[in-house]
């Protein structure tokens, strides 16, 4: 449907409107020019955002790729303190000694030796016609004569067990086969009638003269150290009385200053049964300082009724009382009790022999040091000296030979028994040049009434350490260059020269009075062995420590 306008209507709209386009005119213009500028100020806002969301992007991804290389260190540092500790780990295993640990060592040795003795009357020669035996003759003087031996080969294996019992108790034992080339026998072949520490195998050298190719126990003891948290410590078994300082100087074995085991070379080589308590006080003063008293059985006589055989005991106090690297000094005193005639039979061990007996006591006192020059040259010098007196107190029993009194301790029987005080000394030296050469010399001397305990020393005609005379030893030692595998690994040649002078028969035994060897030729100083004026022994070793 159609309304039509009124003509005054319309004049009325047209006003109204005419009005309003006048008076919105303006606020139209500006509005629309309100709204461009509105427009670019979005723009550029959403340019600024976009450019901030960038910014934050670029932050994130900085920050991510910062988190990954934090975590890449962190990772690293954690797998690095993870192999920190676990070397940590096997070096605190590795410092701290294995429950078992096993070495060895074996040495060939070559030897070409030759003696010369002395004209002599035999007392076995003599013993017939001193009975006024029907039909004997009268005693000959045996002419002196040349001995030899120009090629005797050894073979010596020796093994070395160390456990740990607990953290303060130890085992250590050494097992050791000591053979001649060529010989299977229950006795020594070095020595068949000149010297008594080579005349037979007993408990005091089994092991250490040549023999058979068994494998005996040298050495079996416990030791209990930091007993009740003190410095003191306990020691039982089968001894490590061999080899002791400064012998160990020639058979370039090193001896730690911590190491408080053994005894001084000069008196005592000797394999021992026994026990040993010492205290090592830690002194800022005395470095290495230790003390030992140490008991020793060396002959158990069994079961015996009165007035019979008797047990052979030791005792002995060892002082050292400064040791390091560089430098030693030791102090020994020692006194076998009730010494026997002969060690472990209870009757004749030899042909004609009575039955043993107790000959009374033997003293021995002891000073010694050792001492090392570093870079002396081109190499490093080590020097050693040891003094030594012993003193016999003898009882009135004596040893009797076919029958007949023969010999008690350092006296002969019809003179009176009494006290005998003998010296000796040893000093040796040798230098080491960096190469693992190294040129040593000794020389020890004892006198006429000289006792030592040394019948399981490293020499072949006779324990030099015991002699009635002079001994010079020169020898040369080579170590092989070799890395070494074991722990203990090591090999070296030793060439050496020893030359003994014999100016008292008697050298290492304590039976009868010793005689000059020079006065040999008159029948009442008759000897049981063979007496030697002078010997000499060339030898080779080849040693390898494992």
């Amino acid at each position: 449907m159609v309304f039509p306008i009124q003509p005054s209507l319309a004049r009325k709209l047209g006003k109204a409107v005419a009005i309003s386009t006048v008076m919105f005119a303006p606020f139209s213009t500006a509005f629309c020019a309100d709204q461009s500028v509105l427009v670019r100020k979005i723009e550029s806002l959403s340019g600024q955002l976009e450019d901030l969301k960038r910014q934050i992007r670029d932050l994130q991804q900085q920050e991510s790729e910062k988190d990954a290389r934090v975590n890449a260190v962190e990772k690293k540092t954690q797998d690095t303190a993870q192999q920190v500790r676990h070397v940590e780990k096997k070096v605190e295993e590795g410092s701290k000694p294995n429950a078992i640990e096993l070495s060895g060592d074996y040495r060939f040795r070559s030897d070409s030796l030759r003696g010369t003795s002395i004209p002599f009357y035999s007392f076995q020669q003599m013993l017939p016609f001193m009975l006024g035996q029907p039909g004997a003759a009268p005693p000959q003087l045996i002419p002196g004569q040349g001995y030899r031996n120009a090629s005797l080969l050894t073979n010596r294996l020796g093994l070395n067990i160390k456990a740990r019992a607990t953290e303060d108790v130890t085992v250590k034992a050494r097992l050791l086969m000591y053979k001649t080339w060529g010989h299977e026998t229950t006795g020594p072949v070095t020595d068949d009638a000149f010297f008594f520490d080579r005349f037979s195998t007993f408990d005091g050298n089994m092991g250490h003269v040549p023999e058979d190719n068994l494998l005996r126990v040298d050495q079996a003891y416990a030791t209990w150290t930091n007993i009740g948290g003190s410095a003191a410590w306990f020691s039982v078994g089968r001894r490590p009385s061999t080899g002791g300082v400064p012998t160990n100087v020639r058979q370039n074995i090193k001896k730690k200053p911590s190491d408080t085991g053994g005894v001084p070379g000069l008196l005592i080589d000797y394999a021992f049964d026994g026990a040993t308590l010492g205290i090592a006080p830690d002194i800022a003063a005395l470095p290495g300082a230790y003390a030992k008293f140490c008991y020793g059985r060396g002959f158990d006589s069994g079961f015996t009724s009165n007035n019979a055989l008797k047990d052979v005991n030791f005792a002995g106090i060892n002082i050292v009382p400064y040791v390091t690297d560089n430098f030693r000094f030791e102090l020994q005193w020692d006194r076998a009790y009730s010494i026997f005639a002969y060690p472990e039979y209870k009757q004749a061990p030899y042909p004609g022999f009575g039955p043993n007996t107790n000959l009374g006591d033997i003293e021995q006192y002891m000073i010694g040091t050792m001492g090392k020059i570093e870079n002396l040259g081109p190499g490093n010098m080590v020097l050693f000296a040891s003094g030594g007196m012993s003193k016999t107190h003898p009882n009135t029993h004596v040893l009797q030979v076919g029958g007949v009194p023969a010999a008690g301790l350092m006296y002969d029987y019809g003179t009176v028994p009494e006290n005998k005080t003998g010296t000796a000394f040893y000093v040796g030296g040798r230098y080491d040049l960096q190469s693992g050469t190294k040129f040593g010399l000794e020389y020890n001397r004892g006198s006429k009434n000289w006792v030592s305990f040394a019948p399981a020393s490293d020499d072949m005609w006779t324990s030099k350490q015991g002699v009635h005379g002079n001994v010079y030893e020169a020898y040369v030692i080579h170590e092989l260059q070799s890395k070494p595998i074991s722990k203990f690994g090591k090999a070296q040649f030793r060439l050496g020269y020893q030359h003994y002078t014999f100016k008292y028969t008697g050298s290492n035994n304590w039976l009868g009075a010793p005689k000059s060897i020079e006065d040999l030729n008159n029948p009442m100083n008759a000897q049981m062995l063979t007496p030697l004026k002078k010997a000499d022994d060339i030898y080779l070793t080849f040693d390898v420590s494992f």
